[in-house]
């Protein structure tokens, strides 16, 4: 028997799918006029040119020698704007560091070359590292973690790959697009790790971002699929001849089939502990987990990790590998004044120990208002912010964000300047 959703007065009038349905149109409709306004004409995202000295900082040379390769004509030339100012995109700053390495090399400087390139050697071990950024309670702080982890990452210099696993895709709406309209079916990671005839090679899913040298794997609902999909595989993989990996094995499988172009693998993981989260833990070589300093967030972890730990156990025993090269518990939306906030953290600091990283990413309008236009903090310029609140901000995450690039250099067997 069907249930009459339609209620009088100032209720809905019209059966509770149709008025989410619409109220779905319209929130997409605005959304995408909003873009349209911020990003025209094209309704695609650029990133800011930087400054000669930012571009040396990121470099890592002086101001001047940067000054001295531009008169001598060498290597990309920069923009120049009022007063002589020159200012550089991400792809020149790249370029520039190709052109310094090759004239190392050239010099048989190796250790010089390698502190401009710093693409991981595979022939020195240096592996793909994958970090899945995690936690199931939403409001933790992972999409904002990630994305600036990934573009922190791209902006020293590595070959990054953003994967957006969370169906709600708000990495992907960072990076730019609205899922209902800029993606079609299979755009999406599960494209790449589905059950059937319909999967596709993650290359071709892999689209390029206004970040040179940050790929990005979009997401959206279509990735609930694999929650649903993969029971059904489990009940029916005795019929099938060539089943292809166990679901906690897909996700590392599309990975290792684009390694090559790869230093790094940040994937945002989804608010939930299912399928997908679990997969991306069994391809993941190092995870983040993200928490919020309050009671409550601390003891919703604890659940969180007596599950996760009981089922990568099962998955273990049924040949999963899970060897990581670091875990730790990353801080966010810390207040350091908050006494109650700076317990916490300290208790889990007594629980954990160096697992807990040293730096945390505070709580900051800059990051929270640089999001009301899709932005990172990485994006936008100092001049849209109080100095004090945009520097305070940009010092933590640079903080966190080195922090982990330090992790990931051990894990390389690299000494502390990352050689």
């Amino acid at each position: 028997m069907m249930i009459d959703r339609r209620l009088e007065g100032d209720r809905l009038a019209i059966p509770a799918d149709e008025a989410i349905a619409a109220d779905a149109r319209a929130l997409s409709d605005q959304l995408k006029a909003m873009r349209d306004r911020l990003f025209a004409p094209s309704a695609q995202k650029t990133l800011r040119s930087f400054t000669s000295g930012e571009a040396a900082r990121l470099i890592g040379v002086s101001d001047g020698y940067l000054r001295q390769l531009s008169l001598a004509g060498e290597g990309p030339q920069p923009e120049t704007g009022i007063a002589g100012r020159r200012s550089y995109t991400l792809g020149d700053i790249n370029a520039l560091r190709r052109h310094l390495s090759e004239q190392a090399i050239a010099k048989n400087n190796l250790a010089k070359a390698r502190s401009y390139m710093r693409w991981r050697d595979p022939a020195r071990g240096e592996h793909l590292q994958v970090i899945a950024v995690t936690n199931f309670k939403g409001g933790s702080g992972k999409t904002t973690s990630s994305v600036h982890l990934a573009q922190y990452l791209a902006l020293s210099g590595l070959r990054v790959l953003a994967v957006d696993l969370d169906p709600q895709a708000s990495l992907s709406a960072l990076f730019g697009y609205q899922p209902e309209l800029d993606l079609t079916g299979n755009d999406t990671l599960y494209g790449a790790i589905r059950y059937d005839a319909e999967m596709r090679p993650l290359a071709s899913i892999i689209r390029k971002t206004y970040f040179d040298g940050l790929d990005l794997v979009p997401g959206n609902l279509e990735l609930q699929e694999f929650e649903h999909a993969t029971p059904r595989a489990l009940s029916e993989r005795h019929q099938a001849v060539d089943a292809g990996p166990l679901f906690f094995a897909r996700i590392q499988a599309a990975l290792e089939s684009v390694s090559d172009n790869y230093d790094v693998v940040v994937l945002d993981c989804p608010p939930q502990l299912g399928y997908l989260t679990l997969s991306a833990l069994c391809a993941a070589t190092s995870v983040i987990v993200t928490v919020h300093p309050q009671m409550l967030d601390v003891a919703s972890m604890n659940q969180f990790l007596f599950m996760t730990s009981d089922l990568l156990a099962v998955v273990r025993e049924a040949g999963g590998t899970l060897n990581f090269d670091f875990l730790r518990y990353l801080v966010t939306r810390f207040e350091p004044n908050d006494g109650p906030q700076a317990q916490i953290v300290g208790f889990m600091r007594s629980l954990f120990g160096n697992r807990v990283l040293t730096s945390t990413m505070v709580k900051s309008t800059a990051i929270s208002d640089a999001g009301l236009t899709k932005q990172t903090l990485y994006e936008v310029g100092r001049e849209n912010f109080t100095r004090a609140t945009y520097d305070r901000a940009l010092e933590s995450l640079n903080a966190v964000n080195s922090e982990i690039e330090a992790l990931i250099h051990q894990a390389w067997g690299r000494q502390g300047d990352g050689r």
